[in-house]
């Protein structure tokens, strides 16, 4: 078998540094798996971009803020049905029209919404408000948005690792801002050392993980926040108050897909002190971290 070598890359995307770390025969079969792979996620980060006019998802929020209704593609029929299932799965907590809120909550302000502006902005969340029958989505109250911010970038993951895994790519691993999918073992069979990143102290480690396989994905209040009278307001908001999360401050969760570990660790933030208990029924490897500063889960040592 020919001798494989070690390559690294560095990029930027959505909104976050990404790594790619590949074993390959040679820098071609790295450098052609490294730009299919990168141009895959450039391809995710236009299309379902909140930020970009062009975006095929502001067309989707054009049509959703006259009421209106449109036909949707397969890519973006399969995210609208894991977030349905989600929606379904959390009691409404995971909710994709709930991104909406960002028009309060500005967390580079230092400044607290007033709970009026809150009010008015509840009005238009809530998945049971939409008509979601695939491939046709249709918008019942005018003025609505999607958001796929808690589903695109996991997805971009699991998509880079499994483009990669078809160009021949057996051992690597995919690191978009954290989220982190593994596509086999180092050449040497060893695993790959992941660090977890402590939510209060920077650049502290809460947790050292060796992942042979599988998708690891954290969720908390680690940069976007707002302090005031001691108060630490993070940037996971619970759609049914509009208000941040109160009780956890980090979680982090292990699972076979990168886009199953998200949503479930954005949904154990969501679900505040009851968390760790569903992090328990869930079945899946996991660590906890709350505002107390204590910690639990499966992961811990």
């Amino acid at each position: 078998m020919a001798r494989l070598n070690y390559f690294h890359f560095d990029f930027n995307a959505m909104g976050s540094p990404c790594s790619m770390q590949l074993y390959a025969r040679n820098a071609k079969v790295a450098q052609q798996a490294a730009k299919i792979t990168m141009d895959d996620v450039y391809r995710l980060e236009a299309k379902y971009s909140r930020y970009r006019e062009d975006s095929y998802l502001s067309a989707i929020n054009r049509i959703a803020a006259g009421g209106g209704q449109l036909t949707v593609d397969d890519e973006t029929a399969g995210l609208l049905d894991y977030a349905s299932a989600c929606y379904q799965q959390s009691d409404g907590l995971f909710d994709v029209t709930s991104g909406i809120l960002r028009r309060a909550w500005n967390f580079k302000s230092g400044k607290i919404p007033a709970p009026e502006a809150i009010r008015e902005l509840l009005n238009l969340v809530g998945w049971d408000k939409v008509d979601w029958q695939r491939p046709v989505l249709s918008f019942t109250v005018s003025g609505m948005e999607i958001d796929f911010g808690g589903v695109v970038k996991e997805y971009a993951v699991d998509r880079a690792a499994s483009l990669c895994h078809e160009i021949g790519i057996r051992h690597g691993i995919i690191n978009l801002g954290g989220d982190i999918k593994v596509i086999g073992p180092h050449a040497d069979g060893a695993s790959w050392r992941v660090a977890i990143r402590h939510p209060r102290i920077p650049g502290g480690i809460l947790q050292t993980l060796w992942l042979h396989s599988g998708a690891l994905a954290s969720s908390g209040d680690y940069e976007r926040c707002i302090t005031l009278n001691g108060i630490r307001y993070g940037h996971v908001l619970n759609p049914k108050t509009g208000w941040p999360v109160r009780n956890m401050a980090a979680v982090s969760v292990i699972g076979e897909f990168c886009v199953v570990a998200g949503s479930a660790s954005t949904i154990a933030m969501l679900k505040g002190e009851d968390g760790p208990a569903w992090l328990q029924a869930l079945g899946l490897p996991h660590l906890w971290v709350n505002v107390s500063g204590e910690s639990g889960g499966s992961l811990m040592e």
